[in-house]
């Protein structure tokens, strides 16, 4: 039988198996989960790029 890939949680670096078992993959509980979606929500994490001016119509705004 083999084992499950071991992968480090994103939040606390315990490692934890990439399995469908582990519902919370890729962390290690729920708690981890929870924790990573409040650093997005809080824009403590984010994706590199340009500020977007609300005020500035979009490539696909049809409205040009």
């Amino acid at each position: 039988m083999t084992h499950p890939k071991q992968v480090a949680c994103p939040t606390c670096s315990t490692f934890t198996p990439w399995s469908p078992k582990n519902p919370f993959r890729p962390f290690c509980s729920e708690r981890c989960k929870l924790i990573d979606l409040g650093e997005w929500a809080s824009e403590s994490h984010r994706i590199a790029g340009d500020k977007i001016d609300p005020n500035e119509p979009s490539e696909g705004d049809a409205s040009k």
